[in-house]
């Protein structure tokens, strides 16, 4: 029987990963990142998941009436992505959502929503109750205190949420650094270290 807190790897042709209110207005009340940390970690997250090929869903709450647009850099990560927008908090409750999320025709969900403690939390939960394997990547998810961001991890850890950072997630299902796509993929991350040794390895 699986273990849900150490399953099976995550690759190309099992995962995909879900966007939830990753809008202008939430992006203001966010505490436990700075704005510029946040936003680099969405986009990141954003552009290794195109970058690998993977089926990505994005979502909106109210955007007209409370939180406003996604923000300008994660629709700029990804131009074609229709963001589908709804007024359920649980971003699983929209029929259109759901719909989306099992299209994909992926056993394994990757979600980064603001908040991390209702916006990510909630479908990831409802996607476990549903017979899904979730995983979220918390350095794209932020919120709005350290309490809300320690409780949600306990609670999402006690549901059988995997909480891992985007990166690592996203490198697990590179799987090879001799890939086409390992390039993409850290520059994409835009981490400090790997630019160093890709500009290292091109002057040797």
């Amino acid at each position: 029987m699986t273990n849900m807190h150490n399953p099976e790897p995550l690759t190309r042709d099992n995962a995909a990963v879900v966007f939830v209110d990753n809008q202008v207005g939430l992006m203001t009340g966010i505490r436990d990142y700075s704005i510029a940390d946040l936003k680099h970690n969405i986009v990141g997250l954003a552009k290794a998941a195109k970058a690998l090929g993977l089926p990505i869903v994005t979502t909106t709450t109210s955007s007209q009436t409370l939180w406003g647009p996604a923000i300008p850099e994660l629709q700029e990560a990804l131009p074609d992505q229709t963001f589908i927008d709804r007024t359920t908090v649980n971003a699983w409750d929209d029929p259109r959502v759901e719909e989306a999320i099992r299209a994909t025709g992926r056993s394994k969900l990757i979600f980064a929503g603001l908040s991390l403690e209702v916006c990510a939390a909630f479908p990831a939960m409802r996607a476990v109750r549903e017979g899904f394997e979730a995983y979220i990547a918390v350095d794209a998810s932020g919120t709005f205190n350290m309490t809300k961001r320690e409780t949600a991890l306990v609670r999402l850890t006690q549901a059988g949420v995997v909480v891992a950072d985007g990166a690592s997630l996203m490198i697990e299902i590179l799987a090879d650094n001799a890939s086409n796509q390992a390039g993409e993929v850290y520059g994409a991350l835009g981490m400090d270290w790997s630019i160093l040794v890709g500009q290292v390895r091109e002057s040797a």
